[in-house]
């Protein structure tokens, strides 16, 4: 287990960068995707229904995110590769000193 208070705080910022990128453009994809189906709503009908426009929004930004936020998605889990390629090797280095003692 990692004691999070032993590294340095802009040491964890870095570790969670491609998170918070990848999260935040996330939800400003949703929120603009919302924003544009509700004023199209609006326009047609004068009235929206915000149950099927957030469901609208929902599928319309996870689909535009598929092809917009790829470099994004591709550095974030690049980014939890190598954490888990380094949690691997620590997790084989202690059962090897254990196999040895």
């Amino acid at each position: 287990m990692v004691n999070v208070k032993a590294i340095p705080r802009s040491r964890r910022l870095i570790v969670v960068k491609e998170f918070v990128v990848y999260t935040g453009l996330r939800i400003l994809l949703f929120l603009a995707t919302l924003g544009v189906v509700l004023g199209a709503w609006v326009l047609a009908a004068d009235e929206a229904n915000v149950l099927f426009s957030v469901v609208i929004a929902f599928v319309v930004s996870g689909i535009g995110s598929y092809f917009l936020l790829e470099r994004q998605r591709a550095a974030f889990a690049a980014r939890v590769e190598a954490r888990a390629e380094r949690a691997t090797a620590a997790f084989e280095e202690r059962r090897a000193k254990e196999d040895v003692d």
